[in-house]
């Protein structure tokens, strides 16, 4: 692939991998260190919680923020920025005595971590000619696949070995990519905007109550994002230069893919929240062990990511989507089936989900950015990666209240083969049946387009 000044070093791609890695890792090494931290703080769930919801909430909404930015501000600044919060905050959090500051540590932290994955989106659909998009997001789809896979066990052993404050010395290795981020990233200047920052305001904080209503099971703050949102709607309707252009949101392909992107990868969610639960309730299995079930999946889903970026290349992301929620949903139904089988069975089992998943994280971003206007690129994407990781904490939270219930009269799915296990069956099984409604949904939407 030749350079132009146009676009971005292809040598790039490395140092891009690294930066998300660690950016990621951060987000899931902390889940196997909660209950050492509630123990060091004397904290109960509901309050030590928010070590993950903080940060989920503010990484959301900060890859939208930085998206819009991107519109204006070179890539290279904005990097610059991310990873030094990233880095400040993980100070802040290494030192922390007191609860309070840590949360904000974590806030900090993800507010700069969310620049990276956001804007590694925005530089694989920027900066890299149309038949290369696949390939680069199939770097990008590794990346998070292989810190996904490596974050529980690594995160376990540095808390045990260490001390879970170790935890936050690990993102201090992202400040050795920006050398050469900034070397290969294309020179921009920075281009005249208005920023709208009431309407910022208002889908941040209104985004932001939904996602606390949803983790917290606050009716309360669910009330003020419908009224927060609902002034969104009327401010980029009527604004002259409003924070995402409405008329993005009309366009039927990129609408249709959000709609799957929330669907599919929420769903997934889902399943990495919900697998180690059953594996701890149904089989007894430690945290070492539970990680161990997972990882192949993950790690499958991190060599196939960059298979499926060439096949989105030849295919286009509108096809490789389909193909991704043909296999996704053939792992779903797989693990509602198997539900409550034994390690090795359940791991097999696992890595059909991830590496449809793996495909979607390919074509999705591939498919969202088709079409777009460069004005509005950054925004787009960064709309794309709010609902992205949102997904993820809504269906996270609604499964986490089925599970509450315990148990499950019926099961949902006819040839599911442990009673046992028949309430995760009953999950994976609505999963599946959602990623094929999306998939309908999302064909519909094409041959409609079509017409």
């Amino acid at each position: 692939m030749s350079r132009s000044d146009n676009f971005a070093d292809p040598r790039i791609t490395f140092p891009m991998a690294i930066t998300i890695f660690f950016s990621v890792l951060n987000g899931v090494m902390f889940n196997v260190a909660i209950p050492e931290i509630a123990l060091t703080f004397e904290l109960m769930p509901s309050e030590v919680s928010w070590v993950m919801t903080a940060y989920m909430v503010t990484f959301a909404l900060g890859s939208l923020v930085y998206g819009k930015l991107a519109d204006s501000i070179p890539v290279k600044r904005l990097i610059t920025i991310g990873l030094i919060l990233l880095n400040l905050g993980s100070l802040l959090g290494f030192v922390a005595g007191s609860y309070p500051l840590l949360i904000v540590a974590r806030i900090i932290q993800a507010s700069g971590g969310a620049a990276i994955p956001a804007l590694a989106m925005l530089i694989a659909t920027r900066y890299f000619p149309f038949q290369y998009k696949g390939r680069v997001l199939g770097v990008v789809a590794s990346s998070v696949s292989v810190a996904a896979a490596v974050g529980p066990i690594l995160g376990g052993f540095i808390t045990d070995v260490l001390h879970w404050r170790y935890l936050f010395l690990m993102t201090l290795l992202t400040l050795g990519a920006l050398p050469y981020l900034h070397a290969m990233l294309p020179k921009e200047e920075v281009r005249q905007s208005v920023f709208d920052t009431r309407g910022c305001v208002l889908i941040i904080a209104g985004v932001g109550s939904l996602l606390v209503s949803v983790t917290q099971g606050q009716l309360v703050f669910a009330v003020v994002a419908l009224i927060l949102l609902a002034g969104f709607v009327y401010r980029i309707n009527t604004a002259s230069e409003p924070f995402i252009d409405p008329s993005l949101f009309r366009r039927a392909s990129y609408r249709n893919t959000i709609v799957i992107a929330v669907l599919t990868t929420g769903g997934m969610f889902g399943v990495m929240f919900a697998t180690p639960i059953m594996l701890s309730h149904i089989l007894g299995l430690g945290a070492g062990g539970i990680g161990l079930v997972m990882f192949p999946g993950a790690m499958s889903a991190a060599i196939m990511g960059r298979v499926g970026g060439r096949m989105a290349d030849r295919l286009g992301g509108k096809r490789m989507i389909l193909v991704g929620t043909v296999v996704l949903a053939i792992g779903h139904l797989a693990s509602s089936t198997l539900a409550g089988s034994g390690p090795l069975i359940f791991a097999g089992v696992l890595v059909i989900s991830y590496v449809g998943f793996s495909f979607l994280q390919s074509a999705l971003p591939h498919a969202v950015s088709s079409g777009i206007p460069p004005e509005h690129t950054g925004v787009a994407m960064g709309a794309y990666s709010m609902f992205f990781f949102s997904s993820g904490s809504f269906f996270a939270s609604v499964i986490g209240r089925v599970l509450d219930l315990g148990k499950a009269e019926t099961a949902l799915n006819p040839v599911a083969m442990f009673i046992e296990a028949r309430l995760y069956s009953n999950v994976f099984f609505v999963l599946a049946v959602i990623v094929v409604m999306a998939a309908i949904f999302f064909q519909l939407g094409n041959l409609k387009a079509k017409e």
